[in-house]
């Protein structure tokens, strides 16, 4: 090899990189563990340790120091089936948005327009606006849009001679602009909530947002955060030179507050020793050097007492306030600095900040109307601190709202200054705004007004004049996007966009813990069996390679996706052992190749040489192939099955550089040394050798079997159906754990009686695990509506549990029974004997369909790309003719046993996304076959070009057999491992991949090549 430098360096760069990505969930993990050591089981006191050191410096790397936030967002990312979490689908209202845009115009045509496009929308894949177009123009040709449109606020963009094409295109991108602006405004809200590694995306559908929440156990809270209307508001300030001296009484007061407990404490008989809190372990850590000359300052200010002759822990107890909100002043004259921010905390801080403020006895010295708002950004004064600003509101209205709020603002954009050469702002208002605004701004020149957004400030600007006409301009040090940003922000309270949930899917912690157990044992078990049987059917040397070169692709492949910041799921685990079956495949191509030349008499080294040299061409179309699917999946999938297609990705890249270069430098390092290879055992040295099996001859026996397999499919098709889940049919559905074996019959009753009509009632896995699906309300999407049905769900369960002190909430959030039968919440940690509700999906059914639909066109366009691909390399249509007909033969197949075997197999066939995913797999899978065979095909066509076709055929196939059989069997053997220890959640998913193993290597030796012999012999004699 002339490249082995290359190759070296690009091996240790991977190994460096993916140590360095894999270290800090090793650190995270670490973390965790000492977090569940001393929480003790609380789940509470663990999340409080967990939030006190986010911001605290835990990995030192030398270079630059993280904190265990960082080290948070910097580790492997796992999916909801895996964490446990929240994963939704939002819809932004575009009818709203238009409406809007009109004032809410009772013009009838306009209104029928409205209604005319939504019913268009459930049967159409164009967005809302053309539809509404579309519609207008169908109830009145002549009418004109522009006299609904031609309002105040859009009078420069729209006139009374502006054409219905022009007020659509304006209605188009002020719709677009709306759903940016919740998209950012959903973000920001995400942000707050405190998930770490949230993933939140625009979908393709105009106006979805799909957003991931990994580890969020309060499902209602995250629904009304997501569908809350945005709120902006504008409040006058207090100045912070204004606010100080308060902060120093209010600093008295809790220093009062705390000797005091002391005291009392120390008063009680027996001595008790309590357990220090999180907070004491938090003050009791080191400050920097600028914190403590701050605490000095302010120590100079109120006491005569020498600060050098207190410790740090004695000046955090004297200064508790100042301890965790570090007030802003200036660091040369000790005076308060202008402006609405009093302060700055780290974000672990700011909730001991909150309850501080809000005691009765500190409420009692600040003044009355004073209120107090965090900033919405963060400040970084350097890379390892974060803090946020906390601002001084003045509440001046009688009943606490704000002077202002966004319903008055018309319009607002970014803009640029060129006298000053920096971006701004400007707002426009209504003229009932403008009022106000004037007003506002008039008694506030040389103040602060804090531009306020669902309760956190986004700016505060100086007023430097009153403003009338409502027309204002704000300035500051803001770069282009910053100033984008909050002109969306503004415009937020004009163009309402409500966010509704259209599809949801929650997990419970105990499921996702299963899943993680289940997804590791037939991991190990999986890699175990590959790796014996490598050594085992190729020798000890040989094997040995292969199985360093699979050891080194699962930790490239890890330390990729903790790179990538990639999502791990369940399905996403299932690829990566999918991988270990199919990365197998290309050592198997490269030792049939060398087993052959030295068959044929060629020198080990030479033999080697040439036995790599042979197998790149099948190597790199069997995995283009696969690659072709897998970025199909990946571009079209969401959650779990892009998971599963980001793996597969990763582990094709991988799997071809370890495969295929790393076994070369180490086998030239054995040839170096003149060590002795061999490439099979005495079990398999005489495997597959010589076969003379007649395919060809064969091939109208088996167009029989497999014409009789496939109208026993589509007969079934068409009389039994599928098992379709919601994500076809919409509806909502949810795993139920009970505590002991329960009749269907009893539960289909008593959730009838609550629905008005009966669920469908399934054993999931273990008899005392059920699946309930139901289409109950599921066209409706007001806020209320998943919580009236989660309330009727656990009314109709109840009895079944027989608990006399079962909650709602325990139901939902799950519950162990203890020894003496008390009912208790379930810990993050309790994965055994956790009851109640363990996930729940809801798919509305205008998704339902556009799921549908995607998935067809992904079946279609994979059939299309890999028709194409195959006629590219072959250069002949008949080999992608055979190729579409072999998989079209295994789809079939796959879909025919499915229909079958449903409500009669033990375990779950229901078809939702996971399974289209598994049958693009096997579309891969079987290609891949396939074009190993058509590959040695093409190689024997020009060695022997004076060989019966039939002839060459015939031995193609049978020289590729042992390849055929090794690749086969480790993929089956891998995928059955999953199949009985993976867990019931991907059992329906792997049996799909199972079957189509087997069909898709009987498809690739019995039908994928005779069809082309048959279509190219009928061309002949043509």
């Amino acid at each position: 090899m002339q490249i082995k430098g290359a190759i070296r360096f690009l091996a240790i760069s991977l190994a460096v990189i993916s140590i360095y990505y894999l270290s800090f969930t090793w650190v995270a993990q670490g973390i965790y563990n000492d977090a569940e050591q001393y929480a003790q089981g609380n789940p509470e006191k663990e999340d409080a340790y967990l939030d006190s050191i986010s911001s605290e410096e835990v990995y030192n790397l030398g270079i630059r120091k993280y904190t265990f936030r960082e080290c948070q967002e910097r580790e492997i990312n796992l999916g909801l089936d895996l964490k446990g979490g929240m994963d939704v689908i939002l819809e932004i209202s575009v009818e709203e948005i238009i409406k809007a845009m009109a004032n809410n115009n009772k013009d009838t045509t306009f209104n029928q327009a409205l209604h005319l496009a939504r019913e268009y929308s459930k049967d159409s894949r164009e967005d809302f606006v053309t539809l509404f177009g579309k519609a207008f123009n169908e109830i009145d040709p002549n009418a004109k849009l522009a006299a609904i449109f031609n309002t105040i606020e859009l009078k420069d963009k729209i006139d009374f001679n502006s054409t219905n094409a022009d007020v659509l295109k304006v209605i188009e991108e002020e719709a677009q602009d709306a759903i940016e602006n919740s998209f950012n405004i959903l973000r920001s809200r995400i942000d707050r909530f405190g998930v770490v590694q949230p993933d939140i995306q625009q979908l393709e559908e105009t106006g979805r947002i799909m957003v991931a929440l990994p580890g969020v156990k309060d499902q209602d809270r995250v629904r009304d955060l997501l569908q809350g209307t945005a709120n902006l508001e504008f409040w006058e300030t207090y100045n912070n030179t204004q606010v100080y001296n308060y902060l120093l009484q209010a600093n008295e007061v809790i220093y009062g507050i705390e000797q005091a407990q002391k005291e009392i404490e120390k008063s009680k008989e027996p001595a008790i020793e309590t357990e220090s809190t999180v907070e004491d372990e938090q003050a009791e850590e080191s400050e920097s050097s600028d914190e403590l000359s701050l605490l000095d300052q302010i120590e100079s200010d109120v006491t005569e007492q020498d600060s050098t002759d207190l410790s740090q822990n004695q000046i955090a107890e004297r200064y508790p306030l100042f301890s965790v909100l570090r007030p802003r002043i200036n660091p040369n004259t000790g005076q308060p600095m202008d402006g609405s921010v009093v302060g700055m905390a780290r974000y672990s801080d700011t909730s001991k900040v909150n309850a501080y403020l809000k005691l009765s006895q500190v409420k009692s010295v600040l003044p009355r109307d004073i209120s107090f708002k965090w900033a919405v950004k963060h400040y970084k004064p350097d890379e390892s601190r974060s803090f946020y600003e906390l601002h001084a509101i003045k509440v001046t209205g009688r009943d606490g709202k704000a002077p202002l709020d966004g319903d008055v603002v018309t319009d607002a954009r970014q803009e640029f200054d060129q006298n000053q050469g920096s971006a701004e702002v400007s707002m426009g208002m209504n003229a009932d705004g403008a009022k106000v605004w004037a007003r506002l701004t008039k008694n506030n020149i040389g103040n602060f007004i804090a531009i306020v957004l669902d309760d956190y400030v986004y700016s505060a600007p100086r007023v430097n004049q009153e403003i009338t006409g409502g027309r204002s301009s704000i300035s500051g040090d803001f770069t282009v996007n910053e100033a984008k940003d909050l002109a969306n922000i503004l415009k937020s309270g004009k163009l309402p966009a409500p966010a509704r949930i259209i599809q949801e899917e929650i997990v419970g912690p105990s499921l996702g813990q299963e899943a993680i157990d289940a997804g590791l044992m037939s991991f190990f078990i999986a890699f175990i069996v590959v790796l014996i049987y490598m050594i085992f059917y190729y020798s000890r040397k040989a094997g040995l390679v292969a199985d360093i070169a699979l050891v080194i692709n699962m930790f490239f492949i890890m330390g990729v996706l903790a790179s990538l910041g990639a999502v791990l799921t369940l399905p996403g685990i299932a690829g990566i052992i999918l991988t270990i079956g199919m990365s197998v495949d290309a050592n198997v191509l490269i030792y049939e190749r060398i087993r052959e030349e030295l068959t044929a008499g060629k020198g080990v080294k030479l033999a080697i040489k040439d036995g790599y040299k042979n197998a790149y061409s099948a190597i790199i179309d069997a995995n283009v192939t696969t690659f072709l699917t897998a970025a199909i999946l990946y571009t079209f999938g969401t959650g779990p099955i892009k998971g599963f297609a980001t793996t597969l990705l990763i582990g094709i890249l991988t799997s071809l550089f370890t495969a295929i270069f790393l076994t070369r430098l180490i086998f030239e390092w054995y040839l170096k040394r003149n060590k002795e290879i061999s490439y099979s055992t005495k079990l398999t040295n005489n495997a597959f050798k010589n076969t003379k099996i007649k395919f060809l001859e064969k091939r109208k026996i088996f167009y029989v079997i497999s014409a009789i397999a496939i109208l026993i499919s589509i007969g079934s098709l068409f009389t039994r159906s599928l098992d379709q889940g919601v994500d076809f049919t919409g509806g909502r559905s949810y795993i139920i754990r009970f505590e002991n074996t329960v009749s269907i019959v009893d539960i289909k009753n008593n959730l009838e009686d609550e629905f008005g009509s009966a669920p469908v009632v399934k054993i999931f896995g273990d008899d005392n695990q059920v699946k309930i699906t139901t289409k109950y309300r599921i066209e409706e999407d007001a806020v209320e509506v998943d919580k009236d049905v989660e309330t009727k769900l656990f009314q109709g369960l109840a009895s079944i549990y027989g608990f006399e002190n079962l909650r709602q909430e325990h139901f939902l959030k799950g519950f162990i029974v203890e020894e003496n039968g008390q009912i208790s919440e379930a810990g993050i940690h309790d994965v055994e004997n956790v009851l109640g509700l363990k996930s729940s999906q809801k798919v509305g059914a205008t998704i339902a369909d556009d799921i549908l639909y995607r998935s067809l066109v992904v079946i279609i366009l994979a059939m299309v790309l890999m028709f194409v691909y195959i006629f590219i390399r072959f250069r002949n249509w008949q080999y992608g003719l055979g190729a579409i007909t072999a998989i079209m033969h295994d789809v079939l197949i796959i879909l025919g046993i499915f229909s079958i075997f449903w409500g009669i197999l033990p375990f779950s066939l229901e078809i939702d996304q996971a399974f289209i995913a598994a049958i693009l797999t096997v579309v891969g899978y079987s290609i891949n076959d396939t074009v190993v065979v058509f590959d040695r095909i093409r190689e024997n066509l020009t060695l022997y070009p004076k060989r019966e076709r039939h002839t060459v055929l015939n031995d193609s196939l049978n020289s590729t057999l042992s390849r055929t059989f090794s690749t086969s069997l480790s993929t089956f053997v891998v995928l059955l491992t999953i199949f009985i220890f993976g867990g019931e959640v991907i059992r329906g998913f792997v049996f799909a991949l199972l079957i189509g193993v087997v069909v898709g290597t009987y498809s690739s030796l019995f039908i994928a090549t005779p069809v082309v012999y048959d279509t190219v012999h009928k061309k002949n004699k043509k």
